[in-house]
């Protein structure tokens, strides 16, 4: 881990703050086959997925716009892996200029919050449907689910358009998380948000989550074979979602707390090489993140039977006896609020 000087203005004077630079050795060993692995799997699921959604998946009801911008989110954010993987393949290198540094960074940063942003809302809709049938707010209209979901990206976009204002002092890095020696820049909004914008999600999910279950059992449902199979289901999503996020939120924490007991312990020139190992950590867990978008598509097929059935036809694979299926659909209001699109 290395030391990186940068100046900056303040009141006049030029003051110089200390940046830490990694070497990365372990990183361009261990990132690039994963980042390789999940743009492949991630671009082909979600794809498929968004080519599902538009031209085989009739009618659009709110919840499919839904899924349809959680795979759209999801696609977007695979396609810049590879950049990513490229970059560490090439030795921490950066070789697309400081304008495509910049796009992929705001690509990975807008879609990874609106990843967690719309799983919330999917188990938001799930929740409403399961505990409050009757709501009126289940009887949505496209347009309505569509002018919602516009403001949700709205949302993203204001959240994390700051990634273009980013200061990126060596030329051939391209990284939007660093370590500064100096508290007053090592918290910045970009940290921050990348926070946020997983425990407020994560309380959601869990909360619809337990409630779901809960409202489940007391109707005397859970027993059913189909809904307790959709009942492990979500606490499976639920539970894939918190491995894939949790762990980058808890290293950023422990950098940020690390941080602020090392500067004031060691000297600025020792501190960096002591948040080596952690830092490290952290890169490594952010890869993980991205793998909840790659097993989103699997959450599509194995949650919706009209998903499930259009994808065997389209892979060929044996389609189940749809007409079967309906006949065995007993006491539907649980189960249909579970898993159709």
């Amino acid at each position: 881990m290395l030391l990186e000087l940068w100046p900056t203005s303040q009141g006049g004077s030029t003051l110089v703050n200390m940046r830490c630079s990694f070497n990365g050795t372990l990183l361009m060993s261990v990132l690039p086959p994963v980042l390789v692995t999940e743009f492949l799997f991630g671009v082909l699921g979600n794809g498929l997925a968004l080519w599902i959604f538009c031209f085989h998946t009739r009618p659009w009801k709110s919840s499919t716009v839904l899924f349809f911008n959680l795979a759209m989110a999801d696609f977007l954010l695979n396609m810049s892996l590879l950049f990513r993987a490229i970059y560490y393949i090439s030795d921490i290198q950066w070789k697309f200029g400081h304008a495509l540094c910049n796009i992929c960074l705001f690509m990975l940063a807008m879609n990874r919050s609106g990843s967690t942003l719309f799983l919330m809302a999917i188990a938001v809709d799930r929740y409403m449907r399961v505990v409050h049938p009757h709501h009126p707010i289940n009887s949505l209209s496209i347009s309505k689910a569509m002018c919602g979901v516009l403001a949700m990206w709205l949302l993203t976009i204001s959240l994390t358009v700051h990634v273009f204002n980013l200061k990126h002092v060596n030329t051939t890095r391209c990284e939007s998380f660093t370590v500064d020696t100096e508290m007053d820049h090592n918290l910045n909004w970009h940290k921050f948000e990348f926070i946020f914008a997983f425990y407020l999600p994560m309380l959601v999910v869990l909360y619809c989550t337990f409630h779901i279950i809960v409202s489940l059992r007391r109707r005397q449902l859970a027993q059913q074979a189909k809904i307790k199979k959709a009942l492990w289901f979500i606490v499976l999503v639920a539970v894939l979602f918190l491995i894939c996020y949790l762990p980058s939120n808890i290293a950023q924490l422990l950098i940020l707390i690390q941080t602020k007991q090392l500067t004031s312990k060691l000297p600025d020139t020792e501190v960096c090489s002591a948040l080596e190992d952690l830092t490290v950590v952290f890169f490594i867990t952010i890869s993980l993140t991205y793998l909840n978008s790659v097993l989103d598509p699997a959450v599509y097929y194995f949650s919706s039977p009209t998903f499930k059935n259009i994808c065997r036809k389209v892979l060929h694979l044996f389609q189940t006896d749809t007409a079967k299926s309906t006949r065995r659909n007993i006491r539907e209001t649980g189960s249909q609020s579970l898993s159709q699109l």
